[in-house]
């Protein structure tokens, strides 16, 4: 049974020229210990996605439809204190800037200990026991003494680990990790990812993970959904949708990374530009864009059908006609 499951979600932003659809008709699932890796261009609704699983959309920006379940159970229309319960308790969150999921004002165990006693029933003493385990789980060295510094006294690695260690204070099943690595340095990026993958495998702990680096989804998703304009195109298994895109535009996104191993003289790249949200066109949104477009692309919106081992948006696999 799927841990977080999507059904169908939109959301959309009333505007004084009409309503803007932002997130449109997404649905997937994850899995208790998977890691989903989510990609696109930016504007593609990925951080909006996850921001609507975990009830922090800015308003006046609502979930027009669609639900969000957690182990069977709908939270997507919980009141706010409710789900202020659900997102400590049951789903953590880790943001791209460190800085701006600490408060500079407290030490980082205070931080914690807050967090862990909001949660779960412990005594000070406990809480302060499993914060230090928590800081040497996620790699801070001299937990003991590093307990009471305050967050400008850590390096942005070691900030982005005492996040991480934030979002696992109350032993959540779910976790939403929004760009983790981007502000790092590379050698920093490479030990988050193998904490997040180490924490899924220790822990049973499912991730959701929105980046734009498709280096990173390769070495730490199990399966990776694209999305274009608010709608997922593609979805499947991290290695197939990589070395074999059942989309154009996923083809695309493929095509434009630098490889050590092929010998190309150029990477492709997709003429053109995302639609604006307001402007999206009629049938695939991806049609101005494509090579492989013929007129049903431009008439009618595909859903998400299969694609060999994956699901794509895409009218060539309704009929004879492939991808090669």
């Amino acid at each position: 049974m799927a841990l977080l499951a999507v059904e169908r979600l939109r959301v959309e932003f009333p505007t004084r020229r009409g309503l803007l659809i932002a997130v449109d008709d997404v649905s997937f699932s994850i899995a208790p210990g998977e890691v989903l890796g989510v990609v696109g261009e930016s504007g593609a609704g990925k951080s909006l996605t996850g921001a609507a699983i975990i009830g922090l959309i800015d308003r006046p920006g609502r979930i027009g439809a669609g639900q969000v379940l957690l182990d069977g159970r709908r939270i997507d229309n919980l009141p706010p204190e409710a789900m202020r319960r659900v997102r400590g308790r049951e789903i953590g969150a880790v943001f791209q800037d460190p800085l701006t999921s600490l408060n500079p004002l407290y030490t980082i165990g205070r931080q914690l200990i807050e967090t862990i006693t909001t949660h779960l029933d412990m005594s000070q003493a406990e809480a302060r026991r499993r914060a230090l385990d928590l800081l040497a789980e996620v790699g801070i060295a001299a937990p003991q003494r590093r307990i009471d510094h305050y967050p400008h006294q850590f390096s942005g690695g070691m900030r982005q680990r005492v996040v991480i260690a934030l979002a696992l204070a109350a032993k959540p099943k779910l976790i939403i990790a929004d760009e983790p690595t981007t502000a790092l340095d590379v050698s920093i990026q490479a030990q988050i990812i193998a904490l997040l993958k180490r924490l899924c495998r220790d822990h049973g702990t499912a991730v959701m993970l929105i980046t734009h680096d498709m280096g990173v989804i390769a070495e730490t998703a199990d399966r990776v959904a694209v999305m274009y304009a608010g709608r997922i195109v593609e979805i499947g298994p991290v290695g197939d949708v990589i070395h074999r895109p059942q989309h154009p535009y996923t083809q695309g996104l493929m095509g434009s990374i630098p490889s050590i191993v092929d010998e190309r003289d150029d990477l492709a790249q997709i003429d053109g530009a995302m639609p604006r949200l307001t402007a999206i066109p009629a049938g695939c949104p991806f049609h101005p864009r494509c090579a492989y477009a013929f007129d049903r692309c431009r008439a009618e919106r595909p859903d998400l059908m299969r694609a060999g081992t994956s699901l794509a948006a895409c009218w060539l696999h309704a009929s004879p006609a492939r991808i090669a």
